[in-house]
């Protein structure tokens, strides 16, 4: 007798079901062991610190390989340059910077880097860099808003979005010149999750997404995290569209900087596709690139 007449198959969509019900008992909250907690500031300057590492391997013929949007790696941290720049415009209140697009305000600080000695140009990022730090560590309320590149941010998600972007370009120099990919450390990314959990709704919003629907986001792996997620451009209803979403931390972050696709990802979705399929595609558009 074969092991397949000892077990009777099971149920069709049994397995569908279990996990749909373990997604809707799971509270929201953070994975155990958690990790330590820090604040932006200290996410930023650990992002820095990391792409600043990087940097220092270069070889010099790396500078030159092509990065992105037509710049080479040299013109890339240029970019990153002129972003640090508009970070201190924005905080002394520059009202220039609030609409400024973030690609064209920057390009200025990415062409001024043609003609350089790398070294010139990873010194003066970093000196950008360090400007931030002293401007944001000055006494500043990390809740306090900030307009720039046509966001207006509370302080300490400005800083984790910044954190963001270096760990986004620090990858994408690392697949041309042939480093192995980084991970952010667990406590920089639970900041990460947070965030893009956070302004989730918003680039749902802009997508024209108007049916109320809650969203339980399920990342997995250090840094991750539970949320349920109202979203729609109504008030949900008393039994909104409920849709679940679990993947894996550091991939849906890939997701949320236009770096990985929904296809690409290891997704397990309940609820209805279509809504859940608008839901990731409005997630890359969070980009700012």
């Amino acid at each position: 007798m074969t092991a397949a007449e000892h077990h009777p198959a099971l149920p069709a969509g049994l397995r569908d079901r279990v996990l749909a019900a373990t997604l809707r008992a799971r509270a929201v909250g953070r994975p155990e062991p958690a990790a330590p907690e820090i604040s932006p500031v200290q996410a930023f300057s650990r992002a820095a610190d990391a792409f600043y590492g990087m940097l220092g391997i270069l070889q010099a013929a790396d500078w030159r390989k092509p990065a992105l949007r037509g710049l080479d790696v040299q013109g890339l941290v240029g970019h990153l340059t002129g972003v640090e720049e508009d970070v201190h415009r924005a905080l002394r209140g520059d009202p220039d910077v609030v609409q400024a697009s973030h690609i064209g305000s920057t390009q200025a600080a990415a062409d001024r880097q043609a003609g350089r000695l790398p070294a010139q140009t990873r010194a003066e990022w970093r000196h950008a860099v360090d400007s931030t730090l002293a401007l944001v560590r000055a006494d500043r309320d990390p809740g306090g808003e900030v307009a720039m590149h046509g966001m207006r941010l509370p302080l300490g998600i400005l800083l984790v979005a910044r954190a963001f972007e270096l760990w986004i370009h620090d990858n994408d120099i690392r697949h041309v010149v042939g480093l192995p990919p980084s991970v952010p450390d667990p406590s920089t990314l639970s900041l990460m999750t947070q965030a893009a959990a956070r302004l989730l709704p918003h680039a749902v919003a802009r997508g024209g997404l108007r049916e109320p629907a809650s969203v339980h986001l399920v990342l997995t792996g250090p840094g991750g995290g539970t949320w349920d997620i109202p979203i729609g451009q109504s008030p949900p209803a008393s039994a909104p569209n409920a849709i679940a979403i679990v993947t894996d931390a550091v991939g849906f972050c890939r997701l949320v900087a236009n770096r990985a696709t929904p296809g690409s990802l290891d997704l397990h979705i309940t609820g209805d596709p279509d809504c859940a399929a608008i839901v990731l595609a409005a997630a890359s558009t969070l980009a700012l690139d």
